[in-house]
């Protein structure tokens, strides 16, 4: 039997979280999701479970956010080399090249389309599921 893909994402938003697990049922076929709505709760979920194949972090949230999440997950030895993708509406070159130097795999601009966001969710879960390091590190 075929492991699922272990996602979580975290994202204050409920629109931007049900509009993901409905591309990502469509995009991804073997997959369980796991949602948080800031980083404190990201954080408390990942202790003590199974570790993600990917964290999906939104930058914007309230109570910890993504950037502060980031930071520790890469500080903790246990989660120092999760792939993480930063999932955010910023296209800030800034902090686009902030979230790498932190360590984020990925940053993916959180696209308006439904479907362009399903066939970039299904590419991203590709490279990521095949341990292929991306070309670039902004996906868009």
């Amino acid at each position: 039997m075929i492991k699922d893909t272990l996602i979580y994402l975290s994202d204050d938003d409920q629109d931007d979280r049900e509009l993901f697990t409905e591309a990502l049922s469509q995009a991804h076929s073997n997959f369980k999701l796991v949602t948080t709505c800031n980083g404190y709760e990201l954080l408390q979920e990942l202790q003590g479970n199974d570790l993600p194949d990917v964290i999906f972090l939104d930058i914007n949230m309230p109570v910890k956010n993504g950037i502060e999440t980031l930071k520790e997950l890469r500080r903790q030895p246990r989660t120092a080399n999760l792939p993480i993708v930063m999932y955010s509406t910023s296209n800030d070159t800034q902090l686009i090249h902030t979230t790498k130097l932190l360590g984020a795999n990925l940053y993916f601009i959180k696209p308006v389309e439904f479907n362009y966001l399903k066939d970039k969710l299904a590419e991203i879960l590709t490279v990521i599921v095949s341990g292929k390091t991306p070309v670039g590190f902004l996906f868009n």
